[in-house]
């Protein structure tokens, strides 16, 4: 057999390689399509999730106002209260106290939690920060208390103390407003939360309610 003329060959070779681009353009043309496919999908689902969260915050935003909406049941309000700094002990018409004169110091309330009774004077102070207190006496349940107090360890502008001589074993109570709730777990204990740190009855909302005195 005769060999193959030089010319030949390189015509072969030229082929070769030309055969070879058309197959790697050919590929990289199918991996962008591919790419660009799983592009969409996943901007796609990133769009879908995205506005499934959306909706889920604005459900959970307008569930959350309209039961700020809702009148507080068994709640009482009380109008007319001095706001005097005194030295002196002060007797309160309501236990806990709602408001009244009270001492030039606050007491700390910015989530604390006093195992021990709190001055009265010191309390009525930080509600008119705009605090809310929690209080228990001897008949609540260890659970709803241990509950609660964790609750204020979470919530700003908080604080939960023992008050023996209360009426009911759970009461809440902010500057003018007093609610006696069920336990932990009833939806008055949101509703008052929401609606009274730092809310509207504040007579001086945003002021300090740490570097106060602290219960011994």
């Amino acid at each position: 057999m005769g060999s193959r003329t030089p010319r030949k060959t390189n015509d072969d070779r030229r082929a070769r390689i030309e055969a070879m681009r058309k197959a790697e353009a050919s590929r990289e043309r199918r991996n962008r399509v591919i790419t660009i496919a799983i592009s969409g999908v996943v901007v796609a689902g990133l769009v879908g999730f995205g506005g499934y969260v959306l909706n889920k915050e604005n459900e959970e935003k307008k569930a959350e106002e309209k039961l700020l909406a809702q009148p507080i049941s068994g709640e009482k309000s009380f109008k007319k209260l001095s706001q005097t700094h005194v030295e002196t002990p002060v007797t309160y018409p309501q236990t806990p106290p709602v408001g009244g004169d009270h001492n030039k110091v606050w007491l700390n309330c910015d989530r604390q939690v006093y195992k021990e009774p709190v001055p009265n004077e010191n309390a009525v102070h930080s509600l008119e920060h705009g605090a809310v207190w929690i209080t228990y006496n001897d008949k609540a349940p260890k659970a709803d208390v241990e509950k609660l107090e964790k609750r204020v360890k979470d919530t700003s502008y908080t604080f939960i103390s023992p008050v023996k001589d209360q009426k009911d074993p759970l009461m809440m109570t902010a500057w003018g407003k007093q609610v006696s709730v069920d336990s932990a777990g009833d939806k008055r204990v949101d509703q008052f939360l929401g609606k009274y740190v730092n809310g509207p009855q504040t007579p001086e909302p945003g002021a300090a309610c740490t570097n106060g005195v602290s219960a011994k």
